[in-house]
């Protein structure tokens, strides 16, 4: 269904995803799993044909994402992490402009049948954006199901949704994947885990894991430990583990209040849990307590990322000690230059001097006004020059009394 080969994005020297490589087959869930920051959703658009690849090739149902788009896109039906979706329109109007879009040959039976799917018939005639957070997920789907595409992409399909609705769209991708083939993008282990019948684990952009989940989890259990604590004789319990044949070895510790703590190694590609219940009973030696020591999923999906994200460390200490060495190799020897000579320091006369003559506009100015101000009285009138007889004479009142 799809071929995945060396795919790889960069945004200039970080490199986002790192040569993956996987194929899908047709007919099952599979799951994306990964921590934020991982890589999955750029991994999704890439192979959607949403964003350019820096190297590598996706090839859909024999199609390549690339040089030939039309076709390969017909198989795909795409929900983002953001629903694609427009809230002035109600669901029945943007499935319909969706259906047009792509060529629905009967856009209106298209819809009624997504609408039916995905049980939002009843909200066909709502705004969408006063839809809830789960009814806005459902249209998201719907609008994937439109064309009635071989594969679904669903990107991060229960972020922010409540515990109710989560088991709803749970149920909604179980049912798609009786009829198509589904690609579950999430950093959710339990939701994976739920739903997906097969199992890619990314982290810093490398495919650390690729299986079901129950080879998973074997591959990281190879000793299969049960540990057991039970009531009965010590002698009898060790007779009764010796006959039994899927029983590798075990180590019995015989307890004061007459329990035994027993360490049980099942042997390869062996579950021991029922055939020991089953055995204890029949001896009639009651199980108080009953342990895997195997790691559990969580456990598993942690040691997986964290020794990737060891790698990736140790890759950059590496890369940045040898660019260190690099440049000093490629480091210049110093060339010793010849002490420039002090100047003398300036005294107060030649520094006022050197001022005076760069600013010389600006005294010159301060100089006339000076003189100036000199020249006027402190009230503002010009000063007397000696000639106040022929002022007195000047002066004629503005009005005589002979005009009253």
């Amino acid at each position: 269904m799809i071929e995945v080969k060396n795919l790889t994005k960069k945004y200039g020297s970080h490199t986002v995803v790192k040569h993956l490589n996987f194929t899908i087959d047709e007919g099952k869930i599979y799951g994306f799993l990964g921590p934020n920051g991982a890589g999955k959703s750029t991994t999704m658009n890439m192979i959607t044909g949403c964003l350019p690849m820096t190297e590598g090739e996706v090839v859909i149902d024999g199609h390549d994402i690339f040089s030939d788009p039309v076709e390969a896109k017909k198989c795909i039906g795409y929900l983002p992490e953001i629903p694609p979706l427009y809230p002035e329109l109600t669901p029945e109007e943007y499935l319909t402009f969706v259906a047009e879009a792509k060529g629905c040959a009967d856009p209106a039976g298209a819809v009624a049948d997504a609408m039916e799917k995905t049980d939002i018939t009843g909200m066909k005639d709502r705004l969408i954006k006063n839809l809830s957070k789960g009814y806005k997920q459902r249209v998201g789907i719907a609008q994937a199901l439109l064309g009635n595409p071989k594969l679904i992409i669903l990107d991060e399909p229960t972020v922010g949704l409540d515990p109710r609705q989560i088991i709803e769209i749970r149920g909604l991708i179980r049912m798609l994947g009786e009829k198509h083939t589904v690609i579950l993008s999430s950093h959710i282990l339990a939701e994976i885990s739920a739903v997906c019948d097969h199992v890619m684990i990314i982290s810093h952009g490398r495919m650390v894991a690729s299986d079901t989940l129950d080879n998973i989890e074997k591959a990281y259990n190879s000793e299969n430990v049960l540990r057991v604590r039970a009531r009965g004789e010590a002698k009898r319990i060790s007779a009764m583990l010796r006959a039994e044949k899927d029983v590798a070895d075990f180590e019995l510790d015989e307890m004061r209040d007459g329990t035994c703590n027993i360490a049980i190694h099942a042997a390869p590609g062996v579950t021991l849990n029922e055939t020991i219940f089953r055995l204890f009973a029949d001896a009639k030696c009651p199980i108080l307590t009953m342990t895997d020591s195997g790691l559990s999923l969580e456990e598993i999906f942690v040691k997986l990322t964290s020794d990737n994200d060891a790698g990736d460390d140790e890759d950059e200490e590496v890369g940045e000690e040898g660019e260190e060495e690099e440049e000093e190799d490629e480091a210049p020897a110093p060339v010793s230059a010849p002490a420039p000579k002090k100047p003398a320091a300036p005294t107060e006369e030649s520094a006022s001097e050197a001022l005076k003559n760069e600013y010389h506009f600006l005294f010159s100015r301060k100089d006339e006004d000076e003189d100036e101000d000199e020249e006027e009285d402190v009230t503002g009138e010009e000063k007397d020059d000696g000639d106040d007889d022929d002022d007195d004479d000047d002066y004629k009142p503005l009005f005589s009394g002979k005009g009253r």
